[in-house]
């Protein structure tokens, strides 16, 4: 007789996934801006990887800029990584009430067959990312504007054969693609 095995997630990493709707009116004011604003003065000036042409990397100040598409977006942002803390963890709203959020805030454009090298943000506990337009998916770059996302568990695939190569989407190690939407915010551990 074969045994009764009980299986269970052990390691799982929380994302927290929300739409902003309706999102058109403010996204094509966001993206107007964005465009406008894609210049050298907006320019990261201090890049921590070597920059393509292909993408432009903002100043990480977006969210003191003053126009009210940005404290719009800056809000739903905001409130969604809030809840996303709130369900993910053991605290209470007040207890996140007393904490001060720090954040930087930029954004990109990317052109086509962009891409932005793998990373980690350092001294930050939760990355978020908004969708202003979703990207073309030429068809000779099909992972072009996807958001990829690695295991963070350091070595958890180091050893890889056929008894653990095929695991169930819940208990994989491998990457993770997202193809954001339109009004589209992923929340997940930086």
């Amino acid at each position: 007789m074969s045994p009764t095995v009980t299986l269970s997630p052990i390691f799982a990493v929380p994302l927290g996934e929300a739409r902003l709707v309706p999102c058109e009116r403010l996204n094509r004011e966001l993206e107007a801006l964005f465009l406008a604003r894609e210049n050298d003065e907006h320019r990261n000036p201090m890049p921590s990887h070597i920059p393509q042409d292909e993408v432009f990397e903002s100043r990480f100040n977006l969210f003191r800029w003053p126009e009210a598409s940005v404290q719009e977006l800056r809000s739903f942002m905001l409130d969604t990584v809030a809840q996303t803390v709130l369900r993910a963890t053991t605290l209470r709203a007040e207890d996140l009430a007393r904490l001060k959020f720090h954040n930087h805030t930029w954004f990109h454009i990317t052109r086509h067959a962009g891409s932005f090298v793998a990373h980690n943000h350092p001294m930050a506990s939760w990355s978020a990312v908004y969708c202003v337009r979703a990207g073309e998916m030429p068809a000779d770059h099909p992972g072009s504007g996807v958001l990829r996302l690695f295991d963070p568990r350091p070595g958890a695939n180091a050893y890889r054969d056929p008894a653990n190569e095929h695991l169930h989407d819940i208990f994989g190690m491998r990457s993770i693609e997202l193809r954001l939407v339109e009004g589209q915010i992923v929340v997940f551990p930086s």
